[in-house]
């Protein structure tokens, strides 16, 4: 694992993969209005970090701060900022990362509820014809 793949182990990607496989076991469920408003967050979002990239890459080269000693010795410190594995592009990728898996938990929980809302309706008709 490179280093970059062991900062994308954070506290949030782990909560967020826990999240994914909680709703993928069924344990919560989100009614369509709830999931909607949730995916549409998620997706502008991930959208805008998208829109992003580019302008994240600059941050990830060396800038040009001229020639003197102090611009010399604070340009690897500038970069570092940005791309080592606690650095900002480093971190907001990550986030990207879990956007998409939070995603996919929203439309499993979405998916729950339907099956919970089904079941249910099921069982009152069941009995309803007792």
């Amino acid at each position: 694992m490179s280093t970059g793949d062991a900062a994308r182990l954070t506290a949030i990607g782990a909560s967020v993969n826990a999240f994914a496989q909680s709703a993928a076991a069924g344990h919560f469920a989100v009614n369509e209005t709830g999931g909607q408003a949730l995916l549409s967050a998620i997706r502008r979002l991930a959208g805008w970090i998208e829109e992003q990239r580019a302008s994240l890459v600059r941050l990830e080269q060396e800038p040009l701060l001229g020639g003197s000693n102090s611009a010399k010795v604070m340009r690897p410190y500038v970069q570092q900022v940005a791309s080592d594995p606690q650095g900002f592009v480093t971190q907001l990728m990550a986030l990207y990362d879990s956007l998409g898996k939070a995603d996919k938990a929203i439309c499993s929980a979405m998916a729950n509820y339907h099956d919970v809302d089904n079941t249910m309706a099921s069982r009152l008709g069941s009995e309803e014809g007792l």
